[in-house]
């Protein structure tokens, strides 16, 4: 009988101390019942989004892990996103039932999701019908903090992967670095995040401006039920798990564009 397969990745890289630590926890708890891959990033691309990777040829070089004899990785020379499609697609002979991307250095809250590799890597296992899961740490992280968060997920996916939803499940979870405060565990929706002095105009040697992207980060929770965002659950110490999706269409805005095309006369 086939066991069910989960696919690991990121996008802070295959060698970040954030996958090692959720590999090497699942590796121990379900290898015996459950396939694992490590397809990753081999190097850094955090906040590429959704990008993938059309003009170059794509690479995938199988690695070791030092802390975790018997298990196998291949780091990509593309995005998170290449990960998964690769994957899927090419890499691996079975479809993976469940794809976790992460554990991300820093959070992936409210907006920010948008540009995000971490959670992007996720999507696309959704595109493709998987359940996903981007789980992010917020701060810098120290390796204790990776551990639990590790744990976490560790005793998120039985359930997860039992529930039988009518469609696939992205569950986009953000652990508080204060690992040793947490309150509990929220179902949560995405908040609203806005940086202020985006842009920070500096002057380099030769007297030529350039800008270094910086910024102070605002969580907007003056919005309609604020109480359940994810900005805010980690903001009081906890763990947000949030639902997202795809359907980016705004349905409540349909019927006022059929009124306005209809004044519109092509050509």
């Amino acid at each position: 009988m086939k066991k069910p397969h989960i696919l690991i990745t990121n996008d802070d890289g295959i060698y970040a101390e954030g996958i090692q630590r959720l590999a090497q926890v699942l590796y121990e708890d379900y290898s015996k019942q459950f396939e694992i891959s490590v397809i990753a990033p081999d190097r850094e691309r955090s906040a590429v989004g959704h990008g993938i990777t059309m003009h170059k040829p794509l690479r995938a070089e199988e690695i070791s892990f030092i802390n975790i004899p018997g298990l196998k990785g291949m780091a990509v020379n593309g995005t998170p996103s290449d990960c998964v499609k690769l994957a899927v697609e090419a890499i691996l002979l079975d479809k993976p039932d469940l794809v976790i991307s992460g554990i991300n250095r820093g959070s992936n809250l409210g907006t920010d999701v948008l540009y995000s590799g971490t959670v992007s890597a996720a999507v696309e296992g959704l595109l493709m019908g998987i359940n996903s899961i981007a789980v992010s740490l917020t701060g810098r992280g120290e390796s204790s903090n990776f551990l639990y968060a590790a744990r976490f997920i560790s005793s998120f996916i039985p359930e997860y992967m039992a529930n039988k939803h009518n469609q696939p499940l992205l569950a986009n979870i953000n652990v508080p670095k204060n690992t040793d405060c947490i309150q509990g565990v929220r179902v949560t929706s995405l908040g609203i995040r806005r940086y202020r002095n985006a842009f920070e105009q500096r002057v380099d040697p030769r007297g030529m401006h350039y800008y270094w992207l910086a910024g102070d980060l605002v969580d907007d929770d003056e919005i309609e039920n604020a109480a359940d965002t994810d900005t805010r659950a980690v903001r009081e110490g906890y763990i947000s798990v949030t639902p997202i999706h795809f359907q980016l269409t705004n349905r409540e805005a349909i019927p006022g564009l059929k009124e306005i095309i209809k004044t519109i006369k092509p050509g």
